[in-house]
């Protein structure tokens, strides 16, 4: 008789070990960036590292950026330096709520 479902009756996890957002998360749900990981290794699933490389690059960056937000932290930089720029010259004047010469609430 096959034995069925080892891993868990043994404690082991063997095929989530690897995978960061596939581990046990508060409240069992999902990781934030789980399904972009899942796409990633999916997509390299049976390619060598060498293909999988190059064919799998898109799902690895979105796997990236959703962990890392490194183009979002670039694309807000941008705004704010372009908001700072048009405040210097005069275009923008930012709201009064916005600078902190209100008066405090209770």
């Amino acid at each position: 008789m096959p034995f069925l479902d080892l891993q868990r009756q043994m404690g082991l996890d063997m095929d989530r070990w690897l995978l960061r957002q596939s581990t046990a998360q508060p409240y069992g749900n999902a990781g934030a960036c789980h399904a972009f990981e899942r796409e990633w290794v999916e997509c390299g699933h049976g390619l060598g590292q060498t293909r999988a490389r190059r064919e799998c690059r898109p799902e690895y960056e979105d796997f990236m950026e959703c962990m890392h937000r490194t183009k979002l932290a670039a694309r807000l930089k941008k705004i704010l330096e372009q908001r700072d720029k048009m405040i210097k010259e005069g275009k923008y004047v930012p709201p009064d709520y916005y600078s902190s010469q209100q008066e405090p609430k209770p």
